[in-house]
């Protein structure tokens, strides 16, 4: 890992130069340079996101260079064990591109017509790969990229309001940001991770992500002397090296399944501990941590339970948003009770709350609801949950139709069957395992003292589990 103050960035005439010289005295090929740049891609993706977790890939293509370095990376993500689909709208039968296509192909790589890609990307994909635009690109995207990158910019929107979204990698340079001057309209993407190529071009310095590497293990000591270039050392056979430290998770978080415990101080309000715990799971890089278990049961007394995401808690409570008419939202109506379970394997912990569920004011939904990007607005008028409906197609023929009549629009009204509810708390539980089996457990629970409601914990040290499996 190298330290970003001691390597050189390069502007965009070096870059152009510098290609130049490869391409002219050094006698690289086209094919050569795109083959070494999307090996390099590949195995930075590789480096941090494991095919085991990270598995459905989309890579977008743009008409250039760019484009190719991600048509080969496509093809080594198939061979490192990925599921790479392609959307490649502007496809060129010129050489090297077409043999990169026929190479695909052959392989069962699907290519995926822009129209045919789901409305939400996170859907289907755990990694879109941004492999649009590269340093000598100019003007404005037209035509469908434009829609592509907007589409990619929304998604880390998604992400600040506790969504799933996947994780974004941009080749040599995020698609909408100036080679040298960075993201200067704030419509760029913003990706987790940026791979730059041959060397890091002046905006990687405003690069923010969590993962930049440096790929292309092929420039020359005639290069290097002529641009007067420092660059790292590339580790071992790598051919990625790591620019900058990782992400430092909180010292005090579990390093480990099984390793020492969260924050084992004691709040005395629940959901501080809460929010201690939830602050831990980020700084671990736990998977979305802010999806849970929601558990309701109507006036027959039966259990039904989903997965849903958290978006917002506080004093008051837990909140998320859902159909009114959905199953959960009936049962609500007839047993205004329910029970929240987190659980973060990778810490070995889980929290379960239980409380009164309360429908949130229109105003309070009005207001979540003009925060969400566009496609996420768009997508709870189109879904009517636990509804029959014919076949996927008909959402996603509903969802363009509706993408159209509010394409000159500048907000989307909420959908009056759409809103939030906010779960009450009455009850937690923090459980904490340990490889011992001796586990640990703190209980928080309303007691009325004085005619006043607070909130008593007890600490169960040590629990000794029944068995592995018990939680």
């Amino acid at each position: 890992m190298e330290d970003r103050e001691e390597i050189s960035y390069v502007n965009q005439q070096e870059a152009i130069e510098i290609d130049r010289m490869l391409m002219g005295p050094l006698a690289f090929t086209v094919d050569q340079l795109m083959e070494l740049a999307g090996l390099s891609v590949a195995s930075a993706i590789g480096e941090v996101y494991s095919s085991s977790e990270y598995t459905r890939v989309l890579v977008i293509c743009g008409p250039g260079n760019n484009g190719g370095d991600g048509l080969v990376a496509a093809r080594h993500l198939h061979h490192f064990g990925y599921k790479p689909s392609i959307c490649y709208p502007k496809r060129t039968t010129k050489p090297p591109f077409a043999g990169l296509i026929s190479q695909l192909e052959s392989l069962s790589v699907p290519f995926l017509p822009v129209e045919d890609l789901p409305m939400q990307l996170s859907s289907d994909f755990e990694i879109i790969v941004d492999a649009i635009f590269g340093f000598s690109f100019h003007g404005n995207p037209r035509p469908p990229f434009d829609s592509l990158i907007r589409r990619l910019v929304s998604m880390r929107k998604q992400q600040r309001a506790h969504e799933k979204a996947a994780v974004i990698i941009s080749v040599d340079i995020p698609s909408g940001w100036h080679v040298e001057e960075g993201d200067v309209c704030g419509e760029g993407i913003e990706p987790d991770m940026l791979v730059s190529l041959t060397a890091p071009k002046l905006c990687a310095k405003m690069f923010c992500g969590p993962h930049h590497f440096l790929g292309g293990r092929f420039v020359p000591q005639s290069v290097i002397d002529k641009f007067k270039l420092k660059l790292p050392s590339y580790p071992g056979t790598s051919m990625c090296v790591r620019i900058g430290n990782l992400p430092q998770p909180n010292l005090s978080a579990p390093k480990g399944i099984f390793a020492a415990s969260l924050s084992l101080e004691v709040e005395e309000d629940p959901i501080d501990q809460f929010q201690k715990w939830l602050g831990d799971a980020l700084a671990a890089g736990v998977k979305e941590p802010h999806y849970m278990v929601m558990s309701t049961a109507g006036k027959d007394a039966k259990p039904s339970s989903r997965m849903i995401s958290l978006e917002g808690v506080n004093k008051d409570g837990f909140v998320w948003h859902t159909n009114y008419g959905s199953r959960k939202a009936r049962e609500i109506s007839e047993n205004p009770h329910a029970s929240l379970l987190f659980y973060w394997c990778s810490l070995n912990c889980q929290i379960r709350v239980e409380g009164f569920v309360e429908q949130v004011s229109d105003e309070e939904s009005d207001q979540y609801f003009s925060s969400l990007p566009r496609d996420a607005q768009i997508r709870p008028i189109v879904s009517k949950q636990s509804t029959s409906i014919n076949g996927r197609e008909v959402l996603y023929q509903q969802y363009k139709e509706l993408e159209d009549e509010y394409h000159e629009r500048t907000s989307i009204p909420r959908p009056k069957h759409w809103g939030g509810y906010r779960l009450i708390p009455e009850f937690f539980e923090f459980w904490q395992g340990e490889e011992s089996q001796v586990h640990l457990k703190l209980r928080y629970y309303v007691e009325e003292i004085d005619g006043r409601k607070v909130w008593r914990v007890d600490k169960l040290v040590p629990l000794l589990a029944e068995s592995t499996s018990s939680l």
